[in-house]
């Protein structure tokens, strides 16, 4: 498996840090990658750290606050996220990039179209959350309980990381085992892709680096989704490339549907026999999809 080119944690005007690992072309075009929830800075599959220097592109995973190098931040809406990434964009000295979301990576990547339109070339969504609130809310399900307890959720952030984090460090011990039984609870798409040891090794690590000094941005994560994400889908003007599973147990195709329906410039792709996680499978292809998208928009 390829390893970062570089880790480190960039500072923020009020004193944060952003912590992220860089893999692919250093001198390449700037792809910020948002991970899933849970997830750090090496939640990136091993296809896609190959396919990024084979597309010309600095592909750079940013931890959001809470866990790895990141500072513990509580942020308002989701649509806070854009000017850190400006500021970390600024900092790696590019004006414009393309940005990709996993799962709970999803809706940050929507908010950078919507807050940043003049220097977001392209999205790539592999498997998002949608909205729980508000005239754009399509959520069901499980995601949808982000928004119906949010006020309590809220109220206990912090413990609720600190019970996850001492979670995590008494399990390290028994990462594989409980990693297989994830798995075969899993659809048969999703089975295939996690049956792979690179993706397990990818996976295991993330987390347990991640989390060895905290873990907060998952219920950070759980708190945002559950609100008003601070803008509205339709704001997205740069072309989006949403990928999604049609066995997805948490984020159900008629769901995303409904949330890629109201974006002016997408192309939906179904994965077949997939559920919420198989898009780990098709990282490599959307890195493929922006890069192209890019050379387009270009000519």
């Amino acid at each position: 498996m390829v390893p970062p080119r570089v880790e480190g944690s960039v500072p923020l005007p009020d004193g944060r840090r952003l912590g992220f690992a860089e893999y692919g072309d250093p001198r390449g075009r700037l792809a910020l990658w948002f991970h899933g929830l849970p997830g750090g800075r090496r939640q990136i599959p091993p296809d896609a750290r190959v396919a990024a220097r084979a597309h010309g592109l600095r592909l750079v995973c940013l931890e959001r606050p809470g866990i790895g190098e990141s500072t513990d931040h509580a942020y308002a809406a989701i649509s806070d996220w854009p000017a850190d990434v400006a500021v970390v964009a600024d900092h790696l000295g590019h004006e414009r990039f393309v940005v990709a979301g996993l799962s709970g990576g999803g809706p940050y990547a929507l908010a950078c179209g919507a807050v940043l339109p003049e220097r977001v070339v392209a999205i790539g969504v592999l498997g998002g959350l949608v909205p729980t609130a508000g005239e754009d809310a399509a959520a069901q399900g499980i995601v949808a309980l982000a928004n119906r307890f949010n006020g309590a959720l809220t109220a206990v952030r912090r413990p609720f990381g600190r019970a996850l984090w001492a979670l995590m460090k008494l399990t390290n011990h028994f990462a594989h085992e409980l990693y297989r039984a994830f798995a075969r609870s899993m659809p048969e798409g999703d089975r295939k892709v996690f049956a792979d040891p690179a993706i397990e090794a990818m996976f295991l690590e993330d987390l347990i680096l991640g989390g060895a000094r905290q873990f907060q941005a998952m219920p950070n994560d759980i708190v945002l989704v559950g609100r008003p994400w601070g803008f509205r889908i339709e704001d997205v003007r740069a072309p989006v490339h949403w990928w999604h599973g049609d066995a997805d147990p948490f984020v159900g195709l008629d769901q995303a549907r409904a949330t890629a329906a109201r974006l002016s410039n997408v192309e939906f792709s179904v994965r077949p026999g997939e559920s919420h996680l198989g898009g780990f499978a098709a990282a490599d292809k959307m890195l493929e999809v922006l890069a192209t998208e890019w050379d387009r928009l270009d000519e």
